[in-house]
């Protein structure tokens, strides 16, 4: 199993003083792409992330042996609100264990709200992630950039943005069915979604809207059109919890593309 050292890397953005906000450490280097202002006032921008040969980073669901990143972005001015649009991820496969994340570059997507439109935005952020290779090291970034009044759009963010899962409609799904049984401390979930083959060996992740359920790994199987995904859930607390159908999120990932599916049904 992986092991997780008690190694925290501080790296301190350059400020407003360069183009583009920076934090490097030894195996992973961090900047903010300014990016553009669009016509409804909400600005893009993006975090780019750099690592090492053979190391990586995790998604927002990074599997039972990852670490999910986490933002906080309260020393910004002139923020509201800041929507990620997450790239498709890739299945690792770390000392036999399945994790979500990403290797080589990654750019995160930023849709930054305004708090008064029109107004200059400064965007800071502490980022706190895992880079993972032999062992995982819990790091932390902190960033800060002004972002211009630009309009021409980043092709780097432009093509992340495009690398997102396709949605339920995009991808063709026709049926998505879940049903759920009690299991000793927690639950059994079962998702039957019907939609084309997304390539290679699928998998599937399944996220709630309560941060404290945790979710088991899925075994995806294929049933002619049919993908059938079954996990356990259990509350981090271990006691009782009610499931909201409509906060599932169920994310197919295949070799050929990547199907993000928002609400699950009943049978």
């Amino acid at each position: 199993m992986t092991r997780i050292l008690s190694l925290f890397a501080l790296l301190v953005g350059l400020g407003t003083v360069a183009p583009v906000a920076r934090a490097d450490s030894s195996m992973i280097q961090a900047s903010i792409l300014t990016g553009w202002r669009q016509d409804d006032g909400s600005h893009v921008a993006a975090l780019q992330l750099s690592m090492l040969d053979g190391w990586k980073t995790y998604w927002r669901a990074p599997g039972d042996a990852g670490i999910p990143p986490r933002f906080d972005w309260t020393g910004s001015d002139n923020l509201a609100a800041v929507q990620i649009t997450w790239p498709t991820p890739q299945s690792i496969d770390q000392g036999g264990l399945r994790t979500i994340g990403y290797s080589d570059t990654v750019i995160w997507p930023l849709t930054l709200t305004p708090s008064n439109k029109g107004q200059p935005i400064k965007l800071a952020g502490k980022i706190e992630l895992g880079v993972c290779k032999d062992i995982c090291v819990p790091v932390t970034l902190i960033l800060s950039q002004d972002l211009p009044k630009a309009t021409q759009r980043d092709p780097r963010i432009v093509s992340a943005l495009a690398a997102r899962p396709y949605s339920a409609q995009e991808a063709g799904v026709t049926s998505v069915r879940c049903s759920v049984s009690p299991v000793e401390g927690g639950l059994r979930l079962r998702a039957d979604v019907t939609l084309p083959h997304t390539g290679g060996d699928e998998i599937a992740v399944i996220e709630t809207s309560n941060p404290a359920i945790w979710v088991a790994q899925a075994t995806t199987t294929r049933q002619n059109g049919t993908l059938v995904a079954k996990t356990e859930m259990y509350h981090v607390e271990g006691r009782a919890f009610a499931l909201d159908r409509s906060g599932l999120r169920i994310t197919v990932i295949g070799d050929r593309q990547a199907v993000d599916i928002q609400g699950c049904p009943s049978n």
